[in-house]
Parts: C-alpha cells; structure tokens; sequence
C-alpha cells in the first residue's frame, strides 16, 4: 500500500489533525470555562453561557481522547517518554479535566447561589488550568524536555516540575489562555444574546487583537532561540531507533522548515490574519465570521508549532542525539497500516456524527429561554 518512511509521514499529519481538532472543537469548551466568571454576571447568565456548550462538550473531548490513543498506537516511544516527563503537569491537566463533568452534573442540583457561584469558579477553573498548561507543554517542546537513552535504549529522566516553568514555556501558556479564551468568546457570541453575547463581542475583539500580538511576537522569540536540527539520518524507509542519528543544537533552527519551503509561512500568516479577523468580525458583529476565524487561527498557530518543529516530535534538552522524531519513535509498518484502515473508515463517521450534533444543537440561548424550560440542565 504505503512504503515505510510514507506511513511515517501520513501517521504525522493525522495525528497533527487531531490535535487540531481537539483545539478547535474542544478548545470554546475550554475557552467558555475560562471567561465564564467575566462575561456572565447572574446566576441566569451563567446558565446561559454553560447550555451553549453542556449538550456538545463530551463528545468534543473525545477529541483529546482519540488524540492521546494515537499518540500510544503511532509513536509509543513518545507516549512513554512524555508522559513520564510531564508526569505533574499532566496530573494537573486531569485535575482541571475532572472538574468539568462533575461541575455540569452538580451545578443546578442545589438552587442556593453558594453554591452554584462555587461550582462557577469550579469551572472557570477547569477552563483556565488545562488551557495554559497545554501551552506551557508546547512551549517545553522547543526547549526540550529532561529525558535521554542509554545504548540500551534505557530511558533516563532529569528536572524537577519547576524547571518546565521556564520563560518560553509561561509565555506559551499565556498565548493559550488568551487564543482559547477568544475562541470561547466567540463561540458564546455566535450562540448567545444579550449581555452575554455582548459582553463576549468585547472579549473577542480584544483578545483577537492580543492573540495575533502574541503569536508574533513568540515567533521572534522562537527565531532567536537554539533549536535542534539532524547532521545525519538512517534510512528512514527502514526501522530506526532514537540513537541511530546525529542532532545538532543550531540558532534559529525552529525556522529551518519555513525557510526551506516558503510556502508554508502562509500558515503562520494564516495564524495572525485569522485572529485579527476575528476580532474585526467581533467588531462589526458578524457572528460565523467570527467563529470560523478563531477556528482557523486556533488550527494554524498550532499547525504552525508542528510545522516548526518537524520532523522532531520530542526533543531532548538532556541529550540532543536521544530526540524522538516521526522517523524514529513510531510502531511498526503492520501496525500503522492497520491503523490508518481503521481511521478511513471510522474518521467520516465520527465527523458525520459530530455534525449531526451539532446541527440538532443549533440556535441561540437567551435567558429567557432558560427560565422558560426549566428542564434544561445547567
């Protein structure tokens, strides 16, 4: 069917596209939680804001669920290296995580306003955590993460918790709060009225504005930083460890893919343009325009962080050469043909499926609607 080194690379940009997806899809429900507590001041604004993602936020989290499998089934040297690295921080992802369905399940079982205002920041929280620390585990990728092989392919950590705190990875952190936060904003824009919606139009144009601000300004510092490019490669049409290549620590190598092929500057471009439209459409009060531009922007800045460090998937900031690429840390040829069977297949179904959802759970949510049905949920 496909050659090795082409299996390789198809396995790359589809688990690229699920973690756009993830981003896209499940990034409002993270960007909702985090502006929650601004942009809804009532007890009834709240309901609001939480009804426009309660019906889809499960099935958006599969997303990250598909996401994470891939990663184990794809690249299980990557999967055992990161997880044990970002062991804390991945704990805390779970923390945030585990507020969310416990938070919507509770939320209006008790009508006292303690209650529920607890179950709010409750939530608010489970936005904002997962959101800056998938940033700061982004921004730990092109520093390089404290993990090396022995000749024995023995996997050896270093670090503390605290030394992935470092400025790059904060300032990553914050580029996702503020990115997710507009896509929230816009999402409750377009599903909204009233003074959620308005308040949420605010919250879009400024947060477009300081995304593409932000993006920018990262990709002067990411041209300023010391990247890892490779002097020498096995085959990679042929099964590869992590050892069997040279790494290099270079100024500026984080641009070497855009620098070789022009083209794809387009999609940081795409990156900025599209959150400044967004705020523009915020502004002028187009709603889908708007919508569908944080969806854009969200998918190219991370295109754009893949893109960048291609074709490394892990790099090593304890020991160049121990890097995991796509060419070296994947399953075997068998496995991801079986797996890329299985995504052709069910992926159209699942995509089908989600815009069904999504076309049942059409329409604006108003306050008025929420005190007239009193079966609604949150």
């Amino acid at each position: 069917m496909f050659d090795y080194e082409t299996l390789k690379f198809i396995w790359w940009l589809l688990v690229g596209i699920l973690f756009v997806g993830f981003v896209i899809m499940d990034g409002f429900d993270f960007g909702v939680g985090s502006i929650l507590m601004l942009v809804a001041k009532s007890d009834d604004e709240r309901r609001v804001a939480l009804n426009t993602i309660g019906p889809v936020w499960e099935g958006n989290q599969v997303w990250l669920v598909t996401a994470g499998g891939a990663l184990f089934a794809a690249w299980p040297l990557l999967y055992a290296a990161a997880f044990s690295v970002l062991y804390l921080p991945l704990m805390l992802v779970l923390l945030g995580l585990f507020f969310r369905p416990v938070g919507f399940d509770y939320r209006s079982k008790e009508p006292s306003a303690r209650w529920r205002r607890n179950w709010d920041i409750a939530l608010s929280f489970s936005g904002i955590l997962p959101s800056i620390l998938f940033g700061v585990a982004v921004g730990n990728l092109f520093s390089g993460l404290p993990f090396r092989y022995n000749t024995d392919l023995q996997v050896f950590y270093g670090g503390s918790f605290f030394d992935l705190l470092n400025p790059f990875a904060l300032f990553c952190g914050a580029v996702s709060l503020v990115m997710l936060g507009t896509h929230g904003a816009g999402y409750l824009h377009l599903r909204t009225d009233g003074m959620v919606a308005q308040r949420s139009r605010q919250l879009a144009i400024i947060g477009g504005v300081t995304t593409a601000l932000l993006f920018t300004l990262g990709g002067f510092w990411i041209k300023g930083m010391s990247g890892f490019a490779i002097e020498q490669q096995g085959n990679v049409n042929g099964v590869l460890t992590p050892l069997m290549k040279t790494v290099v620590r270079q100024d500026g190598a984080w641009l070497h893919s855009l620098m070789n092929r022009p083209l794809l500057w387009l999609v940081p471009a795409l990156g900025v343009l599209t959150s400044l439209m967004a705020a523009l459409a915020a502004w002028k009060g187009w709603r889908w325009t708007g919508f569908l531009s944080s969806s854009l922007a969200c998918g190219s800045i991370v295109a754009t962080a893949g893109i960048a460090l291609f074709p490394f998937i892990l790099p090593s900031s304890l020991d160049a050469g121990s890097s995991l690429t796509l060419w070296d840390a994947t399953s075997s040829r068998h496995t991801l043909s079986i797996m890329l069977g299985v995504v052709v297949v069910f992926l159209p179904l699942i995509l089908i499926y989600t815009g069904w959802v999504y076309r049942k759970m059409r329409g604006t949510v108003t306050v008025e609607n929420i005190r007239a049905n009193s079966h609604t949920m949150y």
